[in-house]
This record gives C-alpha cells, structure tokens and sequence, in this order.
C-alpha cells in the first residue's frame, strides 16, 4: 500500500493526472479508475485525485476531453459495425477508402489532441512562470521591508542605550552635585560658627572700678 502525500500538486502531477484520466476517456473506462491509477503511482488516494482533477486540472482540458469523448464514441461505433457479419459484407466494396479516411481523420484526431496537449501544457507551464514570478517578487518585497525593520529596530535600540547612558550619567552628575552642595552648607555652616566665635573673641572686655561713693564706673 503506497503512502499518502501531503505535499502540494507538481505540474507533474497534474500532468499525469490529466494524460491518464484522457486515456480512459478514450478507453471507455471510468474516471474512478483513472484516478486510481494515478493515486498508486504518485502515492495518494484516488479520493485526492479526484478531487484535484475536478477542481483545479478538468478546466485546463475541456477541448481534450471532448476529443477523448468522441474518440470513445468512434471506437464503439467501430466495434458494433466489426460485430455485425452482414454489414460487414456490405461495405466490403468501399473499405480500402473508408479505412484510408478514418485512418486520416484518426491521425488528425491524434495531432490535434497532441497539439492541444502540448498547448496546453505550455499554457500551464507559463501561468507556473508567472506565479512564480509574482511570488518571487513578493518575497523579496517583504525582505527588503523585513531588513528595514530590522534597520530601524537596530537604531531605536542604539537611541535607547544612548539615552540611557545620558540618564544615567545626568543622575550622576546630580548626586555629585547634590553631595558639593550639601558639604559646602556644611563648610559655610562652620565658617559662621567661626565667624561669631571669632566676633565674640576680639570684642573687648569692659573694666569697672568702684567711685567714692561705692558705685561701679566703667573704664574704657
């Protein structure tokens, strides 16, 4: 039992899909058994082949399938005039050119489905280059926008460092400051205690003597 894929439809894939569902087309088989077939050689379920062919790789093949289609008719048709003796006989005198028109209608039928074919697949082989283009295009779009982003992601980060460098050197400065300012209070708190003290050391001292009559004179 062949494993079921999960991965995505290749064109060759699909182009497997379509060349064997037209050939039992043409065989009078069923497309159940196409689809068989091809899931057991692409190791998926006929379920998913079936699914992809009426979804996605039918509308690619509409003219080949209505060439299958009366390719099946004309070889039913044949096989019922094969089985009938009398008919048989009866276009005995024309068969050297009925076989010389069907063998040239059939190889024209055989062309065109192989142009058709070909054309066909050219067709989904550009439409490939194309979304592949587009989807090449895309992606680069969104590199270039995603390495911009990395760009200005990069600079707002240095920004950010830069000012916290500057917030933390702006606090620095402010403690230092903050710690001169407290100790020059503190040295012009001494200076004026000096000062007084000083004041009060170099005023001069008043001397008293007693008069006669027992009172205190000051002497200068």
């Amino acid at each position: 039992m062949s494993a079921i894929r999960q991965d995505a439809w290749s064109a060759e894939d699909d182009l497997m899909l379509a060349d064997i569902t037209l050939r039992h087309i043409r065989e009078g088989s069923t497309q159940l058994a196409a689809f068989e077939e091809v899931g057991e050689r692409i190791g998926r379920t006929s379920a998913a082949c079936g699914f992809r062919w009426n979804s996605c790789v039918r509308k690619k093949y509409e003219a080949a399938i209505q060439i299958a289609k009366a390719q099946r008719q004309k070889k039913s048709y044949v096989k019922k005039q094969q089985s009938s003796p009398s008919l048989q006989e009866a276009q005995v005198s024309s068969v050297s050119l009925e076989s010389y028109e069907d063998t040239s209608s059939y190889r024209t039928e055989s062309v065109s489905e192989e142009s058709l074919s070909i054309d066909a697949v050219i067709r989904f082989l550009r439409q490939s280059k194309s979304t592949f283009q587009e989807m090449s295009r895309q992606i680069k779009q969104l590199e270039r926008e995603l390495r911009d982003r990395e760009e200005e992601l990069e600079r707002i980060r240095r920004e950010n460092s830069k000012l916290s460098k500057e917030v933390s050197e702006v606090q620095t400065d402010y403690r230092v400051v903050n710690d001169d300012y407290k100790a020059l209070i503190q040295i012009m708190d001494r200076a004026r205690k000096l000062a007084f003290l000083a004041e009060e050391e170099d005023e001069p001292r008043s001397r008293f003597k007693m008069d006669a009559n027992g009172n205190l004179e000051r002497i200068e």
